[in-house]
């Protein structure tokens, strides 16, 4: 089932409503994603204004989930000893058939989720539609109610839950962000016309175009073989070949071109009957209207039916098939959904505002977008930069800024002049009290205020690329725009909260005065979206937020320092390295050495190594101090790529295929720090982003794969445990054409009908014309000869003749 965006609220109310101190705790599923931690801090705020029990249990991957299904939410169904209750998925889920995954759905029993409630708040796409359309316990069956759609809950239809449903039977809710109720009408169509067909042996028959088996005489060969009551329905496949599943994901029936897990098949009910060879009324006319007396209507044979039958389930199962194969995706962050949800309780704050900005800048660190693991490419005048998400994420950010606005108003009769509103990035808080959010010009620089000018323009994924500073001639362009902005390498390489005041106060205006001579167009926000606070859009600028005198970061900050915790966790022996130059010295190299042998040295089950960096990550998001003891370490994780990727490049070790580029990532002194898939995704990134512009210089900016770029695919080896981690992007472009060639075609289509309307307007005018026209030609007529056809009216009658008078 799917819940709509306007009925956000409804279960968390019904949950409100019903709880009690002896309920049972409400169990928080998370992915080990900065988004999803964002998200459950929102959740969590939420259930403890409530007085709502909860238990977190972070989700470490798709083995780790199918122990939780099997030792925390089985045993809370009413048929194994449990009271029901309500298990929440944020970020994890969505593509796995949770039914079978969590041990809900058991094969040969018809009592079902036995009242545990499943929500699924989920960017990652494609949806498994077994979650959207289906996923609910169904009614008992009756003479009347033999059909899927006839045997849902009250309230819901086609999987769409209305004002009419009453939640506490059980069941798999996903909420959805609109994309369920704008994009999947086909898929929902195929989805259900599948779960009601009955069991038909598909042996690749070639069914062509037409029926023409009518003639054959019907016998037992190819008959439709009709379910017995209870029978369950075996299931499909697409493919025939057997495949075998990894050891960190649940048992698919099938996988992708993308390795995203797809459902076997839409589930049916036990008793079908939606189509039957006794179903007068889908495959035979009137049997008291025969086209003519000699020869009474035939029957169609079964084998004409099982052609029918087939046609009509080839056609389903292809529109499912080109929906998985769309490949993998993501959509709104669910930060952003649940904030949402606050906002339709009337309980939004600056601390819930402030944990969805995190969680969607996060997304956007992580190269995440509606075209996959994408890396941006700088705007051309073919097709212009929108940014993340393309259009989607500008209103996003855009609702974000409005929200900031709205609970943090600008200070009036102050007559101060604050340093955002001058081109300044804010460092420090305006009291000691302060814990505003405010928008500032903040340019693509890396942890600028805790690291010098130098080393964050030099570990920033915008000037590694447009630059190239992973070769001597790319330093030697760094050094010379700071030469022409008037910094001396002394200067830039203090600390940047140390800096010379006026410096600061002029580094936009150079920024902006030298950045086109580098093609670095997009560094800093312009001048010309300065003052247009009220209500105006701000377009690229950032958010800061401020602790007191404690401390002042960006989102981006946050997200980033998140992330690393994440990844490498806190406890490393280079997170006490302070040093603020760019190279790496002996005795840094020796800790980055003996950490990536602690790396290899790690369990076989890398799940024991990341769970408890969850807790570190979860506490640091609202303890300022462990985020600002998270500092060091995310600039080791950045040197670290850095270094990685610099001499990947350098060394030309990355290998051009013909589809898609790859590298190894096997004998650097970090490679250990790879063995973690976010941390590897932002390596992937860093060189993905180089590459792309290299291509486009070459090719006179074109990229290849109509503008996407050729994908990357990154492999890091871990020794210990015999194994590569892969991750791939797409090469660049992605964020924007995805989400601007879709509503390109939504466009077309629009147009498409719109055209088609006035086409059948106009030949209804032309129909009336025509009638009117006869119409004249009758009453002037009177009794005459009809000169066409040889027909004559003649008191009202028509008699036939030659034509001849």
């Amino acid at each position: 089932m799917y819940l709509p965006r306007a009925l956000i609220s409804k279960l968390y109310i019904h949950l409100q409503n019903t709880r009690h101190p002896l309920s049972p705790p409400v169990l928080i599923l998370v992915a080990l994603e900065p988004d999803a931690l964002c998200a459950c801090r929102i959740l969590t705020r939420l259930f403890k204004h409530d007085y709502i029990p909860h238990k977190i249990q972070p989700v470490a991957g798709y083995a780790d989930l199918e122990r939780v299904g099997r030792e925390l939410v089985s045993p809370m169904m009413e048929t194994r000893g449990g009271a029901g209750g309500v298990v929440v998925c944020l970020g994890v889920g969505g593509m796995a058939d949770l039914g079978t995954v969590l041990g809900l759905e058991p094969e040969g029993e018809e009592n079902t989720f036995g009242k545990v409630e499943v929500w699924v708040v989920d960017s990652h796409r494609p949806w498994n539609l077994g979650n959207v359309f289906g996923g609910f316990p169904l009614e008992p069956e009756t003479e009347d109610a033999t059909t899927f759609a006839a045997r849902s809950p009250v309230g819901v239809k086609g999987g769409r839950i209305d004002r009419t449903y009453q939640p506490g039977k059980g069941g798999i809710v996903v909420l959805d962000d609109g994309d369920i109720e704008d994009e999947l009408s086909r898929e929902r169509d195929a989805y259900l016309a599948l779960v009601d067909m009955p069991d038909i042996e598909d042996d690749g028959e070639d069914l062509g175009d037409s029926d023409d088996d009518e003639s054959e005489t019907e016998d037992g060969e190819g008959a439709v073989s009709l379910p017995r009551a209870g029978q369950k329905r075996k299931s499909w496949d697409f493919d025939d070949g057997d495949s075998e599943d990894d050891d960190d994901r649940p048992r698919q029936r099938r996988r992708s071109n993308s390795s995203t897990p797809i459902p076997e098949s839409p589930r049916r009910p036990a008793q079908r009957g939606l189509i039957s060879l006794r179903d007068d009324a889908v495959f035979s006319s009137d049997p008291a209207e025969p086209p003519t007396a000699a020869q009474p209507l035939r029957a169609p044979s079964a084998r004409t039916l099982r052609r029918r039958l087939l046609r009509l389930r080839r056609e389903n199962e292809a529109v499912l098939r080109d929906y998985y194969r769309l490949g993998t995706s993501y959509s709104e962050p669910i930060a952003s959904m649940m904030y949402s949800l606050a906002s339709e309780l009337g309980r939004e704050d600056n601390d819930l505002l402030w944990m969805a900005i995190v969680g969607v800048t996060s997304m956007e660190l992580y190269g995440r977008s509606s075209a996959g693991i994408a890396v941006p490419v700088r705007s051309s005048e073919a097709r212009p930069a929108s940014g993340w998400l393309g259009v989607r994420g500008a209103r996003i950010r855009q609702l974000l800024r409005d929200e900031v606005r709205r609970l943090n108003p600008p200070e009036v009769g102050s007559g101060r002049v604050l340093p955002e509103n001058t081109g300044i990035i804010p460092t420090t808080a305006r009291s000691p009290e302060d814990t505003s959010i405010r928008l500032s010009p903040e340019p693509k620089f890396l942890l600028i205020r805790h690291w010098s000018l130098y080393d964050s323009m030099l570990h920033s994924p915008y000037l590694f690329s447009r630059l190239k500073t992973w070769s001597e001639t790319g330093l030697k362009r760094l050094h010379k725009l700071l030469a022409k902005m008037g910094v001396s390498l002394v200067q830039c390489k203090q600390s940047y909260t140390h800096m010379d005041m006026m410096l600061k106060r002029e580094l936009r205006t150079k920024l902006l005065k030298y950045a086109s001579l580098y093609n670095l167009d997009e560094l800093v926000p312009t001048v010309d979206t300065d003052g247009k606070d009220r209500g105006g859009a701000k377009d690229g600028w950032g958010f800061v937020r401020s602790w007191g005198w404690r401390a002042t970061l960006s989102a981006q900050d946050v997200g980033v320092v998140i992330g690393a915790l994440l990844e490498v966790g806190k406890n490393t022996p280079a997170a006490d390295s302070h040093q603020p130059t760019g190279g790496a010295s002996s005795q840094q190299q020796l800790q980055q050495h003996q950490l990536a042998i602690d790396g290899q040295q790690a369990a076989q089950n890398p799940s024991e190594e990341w769970l408890p960096r969850f807790w570190e990550a979860y506490d640091a998001l609202e303890d300022i101090e462990a985020l600002k003891a998270g500092l060091p370490t995310a600039q080791f994780l950045h040197k670290a790529i850095f270094t990685t990727g610099t001499t990947l490049l350098k060394k030309k070790q990355v290998s051009h295929l013909r589809a898609f580029r790859m590298c190894v990532v096997k004998d650097s002194p970090d490679a250990g720090l790879f063995h973690h898939p976010g941390a590897l995704t932002k390596l992937a990134l860093w060189i993905g982003e180089a590459l792309a512009e290299q291509e486009k210089d070459a090719t006179g900016g074109r990229l290849a794969q109509g503008g996407r770029g050729t994908p990357l695919v990154v492999a890091s080896l871990d020794e210990k445990r015999g194994v590569y981690i892969v991750v791939g992007t797409g090469g660049g472009g992605g964020p924007d054409t995805a989400f601007m060639d879709r509503e390109a075609a939504q466009r077309r289509a629009k147009e498409r009908e719109e055209r088609e309307e006035r086409r059948r307007a106009r030949e209804k005018i032309r129909e009336e014309k025509r009638a009117a026209r006869m119409r004249r030609r009758e009453e002037e007529g009177g009794g005459g000869w009809r000169g066409r056809g040889g027909r004559r009216k003649r008191g009202g009658g028509i008699l036939r003749g030659r034509g001849r008078g």
